[in-house]
């Protein structure tokens, strides 16, 4: 595959733009692509100037999924791809989407066109997902004899009813950004996605990197925790903000009612 193929970052003002870049095959995905997901989401990681991540695709769609024929014809690629990685519990196709959940800032999923299989996994590696009434969604992956395994139902199954996952999961049927809304894959229809994906990332640029951090993965860490775990981890995440030069920064700014200026993100 030629590179001018591969997802595009560009960071402006804060806020990082990852772009699916095969628009003539509707932004399907190949073995070089999820390694060049996982790439990205490294660079994002390292740079403690990203406020914000916005996810979407180049041409018609999003993404309509695995790129079938291409990572089957290439079958040392295809087991290496699944070969786990022990520090992470992830094999590639898991990794090209759960690094983009792991990040230390929220993510923006812009999706239009066709949002099908390994698309829709990736989308729901984000932490809000902007749709437009037309788009295709689809756990397109029983199409093929296959179970969604790049990570979405672990994503999945925090966002929707046992029995709705279940049936989307073994029909692969295919919805609109309405239903998908309605299911709870999708969080909010709009017009332009990518629009309301520049206001959000906008304005979580104006808080607190560190308290952006910590309250994704405050909500991450204790989705599942009971009571006493997840007080505990409040004050932990508490304490380490009221120590930190950034609360102190917000702090002056509220009372002066200016800009605050934030400094890098510490969190990682």
């Amino acid at each position: 595959m030629s590179q001018s193929y591969l997802p595009t970052l560009t960071v402006t003002d804060g806020i990082a733009h990852v772009r699916l870049n095969r628009p003539d095959k509707l932004n399907s995905l190949t073995l070089p692509v999820l390694d060049e997901l996982v790439a990205i989401a490294g660079r994002i990681r390292r740079d403690s100037s990203v406020r914000a991540v916005i996810l979407a695709g180049e041409g018609r769609s999003f993404s309509a999924g695995l790129d079938f024929a291409a990572v089957m014809g290439n079958p040392t690629g295809l087991g290496l791809a699944f070969l786990t990685r022990p520090w992470r519990g992830t094999n590639t196709f898991q990794e090209a989407c759960w690094a983009f959940r792991r990040l230390p800032v929220p993510v923006i999923a812009a999706v239009h066109g066709h949002c099908f299989g390994g698309g829709l996994q990736l989308a729901m590696a984000a932490d809000w997902r902007f749709t437009t009434a037309d788009a295709q969604w689809s756990i397109l992956e029983a199409k093929w004899g296959l179970i969604p395994d790049m990570s979405g139902m672990q994503s999945l199954k925090q966002q929707l009813p046992a029995d709705v996952l279940k049936r989307l999961t073994i029909t692969g049927e295919t919805f609109d950004g309405a239903r998908a809304v309605e299911y709870g894959v999708a969080s909010e229809v709009v017009e332009d996605p990518l629009a309301a994906s520049d206001n959000l990332a906008a304005l979580i640029a104006t808080r607190s990197p560190d308290a952006v951090a910590y309250g994704k993965k405050l909500v991450d860490e204790t989705w599942t925790s009971g009571a006493r775990a997840t007080f505990a981890k409040e004050r932990l995440r508490q304490l380490r903000l009221l120590i930190g030069k950034n609360a102190g920064i917000a702090r002056t700014a509220a009372a002066k009612k200016v800009a605050p200026k934030f400094r890098p993100r510490s969190v990682h």
